[in-house]
């Protein structure tokens, strides 16, 4: 079975390298999806994180769009209790204006930072529990149907930019089912109720204006390069990062970005390769053929609509290798 593909650029900043570069690679990583015939390239709000470009996302969107055609462009997500709702639809309604028919808005409710961050967005910790009402408003105003009496957002109004709930827990699930939304799960990192909310989603979703059926997107980890060995490789290096990234949370102000490869490979030997590995639990890894029976697999085994795809590789040269040869194997068309 052949479902679309979809890629999630975590914009990574890599050693040695700036956000400039981080954009560039972006752009180069988008057009080649585009060629390849992939659906959609997301973008994931993150702050305060050293590793990570995509704090501004629309903008990011922005600059991507005007260097690529056709293909489909979104927030993977933005972290809506950050904003207000108005605030969203503006942008993405001037994203639609620029780009008609390419623009999504994937929306999450997590709050990706730390308390030092959050005081920073002057976000308030009880935010999160209003997102289902802010959803609903978000909607209205990108429908044209505003829920606020002389509020309209300009632009935006009318737009009916698609909007997409991402989670990972049965709360998500819920609410994209409640609402008759798109749901992706993001399982590429958040592994552990893939199975539980992906049925409570078909089970409870009730239709809308916007999604008659379910439609479920699943994240999940790729590097496909020439050989297995190539690819087990930079498998290696993408946990070294990740173990790094979890020692060096709390640290602020500390140099863990810096850590030697050996450094690295003790914080993997002391508990973090548990933790990372559990992180990676999805992830194809190999050659296209490997890669290819794996995703034939887990598409099997979630019954997934389409794939939205995170290609691990520690470097740019290595992700679009591995773009290419999974498009290759998996046949991607668009949808």
């Amino acid at each position: 079975m052949r479902v679309p593909l979809s890629i999630l650029d975590l914009a990574p900043i890599a050693r040695g390298q700036t956000a400039s570069d981080s954009f560039a690679n972006s752009v180069a990583l988008a057009q080649r999806a585009e060629e390849l015939g992939y659906l959609r390239v997301w973008y994931a709000e993150h702050h305060n994180m050293a590793s990570i470009a995509s704090s501004a996302t629309s903008v990011l969107i922005a600059y991507v769009g005007a260097q690529t055609r056709t293909i489909r462009l979104g927030s993977g997500g933005v972290m809506l209790p950050n904003h207000a709702p108005l605030l969203i639809a503006e942008q993405f309604g001037a994203l639609a204006a620029m780009y008609p028919g390419r623009i999504d808005l994937g929306l999450g409710r997590a709050p990706g930072s730390d308390q030092n961050t959050m005081y920073a967005l002057r976000r308030d910790p009880s935010s999160a529990d209003t997102f289902p009402q802010d959803v609903v408003e978000l909607q209205g105003y990108l429908a044209g149907h505003t829920r606020v009496p002389g509020v309209d957002a300009v632009p935006g109004k009318g737009s009916n930019v698609p909007l997409y709930i991402l989670g990972s827990s049965l709360f998500g699930a819920g609410l994209a089912a409640a609402l008759g939304l798109p749901y992706a799960f993001a399982s590429h990192f958040a592994p552990a109720e893939l199975d539980a909310a992906l049925a409570l989603y078909r089970r409870e979703f009730r239709p809308s204006a916007q999604l008659e059926q379910p439609y479920a997107i699943v994240g999940v980890n790729v590097i496909a390069a020439d050989s297995e060995s190539s690819a087990r490789e930079q498998l290696l290096g993408i946990r070294r990062v990740r173990a790094i990234s979890l020692y060096g949370r709390g640290r602020r102000g500390q140099d863990t970005e810096n850590l030697t490869d050996e450094q690295a490979d003790q914080l993997l030997a002391a508990g973090f390769g548990a933790h990372v590995d559990q992180m990676l639990t999805y992830a194809a890894v190999g050659t296209p053929a490997q890669v290819s029976d794996y995703l034939d697999g887990f598409i099997s085994h979630t019954g997934a609509d389409e794939l939205i795809v995170v290609h691990q590789a520690p470097n740019i040269e290595g992700r679009l290798r591995s773009v290419t040869l999974l498009a290759e194997a998996m046949q991607a068309v668009p949808a």
